[in-house]
């Protein structure tokens, strides 16, 4: 499944990790503008000068490693879309312009079903989406999430249990299941 990631998605790291791992293991296929990934790194920069530094170096290993990802709408496409934010209508080209099945995003109100239906897309939380993945295959869904745990562990020098863990990054749904299933 083609998604386009928003803003609000690529942001936070273990959040972005997951699905970065689920796109390495072809449980999606990730992609972006370089509107989108701006957006990062200036919401980055209001943390301070060395956390835009980090997002700009992620950012170019994000695009490194996906160099099909990175969708450009063609010009004038914003103007016949409609979205109760003007400003969210380059989300939804860039959406169309990749063939997306779905934007993911924390911001479901600004991308309402009835604007969406009519280019095939759907708006959906990376909770929902990563738990319908989960479903449809757990064994993805969870080795992409035990593998960030292992990361975030490492690179904070401390246990990181899994349910607390997807429970900040905005995975609630997600980190009960895993916890549930014995994982």
């Amino acid at each position: 499944m083609r998604v386009l990631l928003d803003a609000c998605v690529l942001y936070p790291t273990v959040l972005r990790e997951i699905l970065m791992e689920l796109a390495a293991r072809d449980a999606l296929v990730p992609l972006w503008s370089p509107r989108l990934l701006e957006e990062w790194a200036r919401a980055a920069a209001r943390r301070g000068a060395r956390d835009e530094a980090i997002a700009r170096g992620e950012i170019a290993l994000l695009r490194a490693h996906w160099p099909g990802a990175e969708i450009v709408a063609p010009e004038g496409a914003e103007a016949a879309l409609d979205l109760p934010d003007p400003g969210d209508r380059h989300v939804l080209a860039a959406a169309i312009a990749g063939g997306a099945g779905a934007i993911v995003t924390r911001n479901l109100r600004d991308f309402p079903r009835h604007a969406l239906a009519p280019h095939g897309l759907r708006a959906e939380s990376p909770d929902a989406l990563l738990m319908a993945l989960w479903l449809a295959d757990e064994e993805p869904v969870e080795a992409a999430a035990r593998a960030v745990q292992g990361r975030t562990e490492q690179v904070s020098g401390r246990a990181q249990p899994l349910r607390p863990l997807l429970k900040r990054a905005g995975l609630p749904r997600l980190g009960k299941a895993l916890q549930d299933c014995g994982s």
